[in-house]
């Protein structure tokens, strides 16, 4: 977990003004891997408790933008936030209770990046989800 000044230099090096709702969503999204924006609310206002609703969503909105924060939406989910940037890493999703992990990629780059057909884009991302039960679920549903 970074701390307050380390968060402040992540804030000043993105060119973004260091705000106390800033400090605290993005601490909260350290703090909190793969959480939904109800969670981080939550967590926020731990710190914050005057805390908007709205003042954490146009944080969240500008953390992703600067490229501190991660937002991933896998299919039938809400959104979640994450502080693992600047790598190809990928997801593992339990389809039962809808935990989420990284993963790595398999073979120690980023060959999802190179796709057979680009049609003309310029590939920067690749995302890649695996989905499956937890170890959790999985032994509730063979008990």
């Amino acid at each position: 977990m970074p701390t307050v000044d380390e968060l402040q230099e992540l804030l000043r090096g993105a060119a973004l003004r260091v705000t106390r709702p800033r400090l605290a969503v993005l601490g909260a999204v350290h703090a909190h891997p793969h959480a939904d924006t109800d969670s981080l609310i939550g967590a926020v206002r731990n710190e914050l408790p005057e805390v908007s609703h709205q003042a954490v969503y146009d944080s969240l909105h500008t953390l992703t933008a600067a490229g501190l924060v991660r937002r991933i939406q896998p299919i039938g989910l809400v959104a979640r936030y994450e502080s693992r940037v600047g790598d190809n890493h990928h997801h593992v999703v339990c389809r039962s209770c809808g935990v989420i992990a990284d993963v790595d990629c398999a073979v120690g780059h980023a060959p999802c990046l190179t796709a057979s057909d680009d049609h003309g884009f310029v590939i920067d991302e690749a995302e890649v989800i695996y989905w499956g039960l937890c170890s959790d679920c999985s032994t509730t549903r063979s008990s």
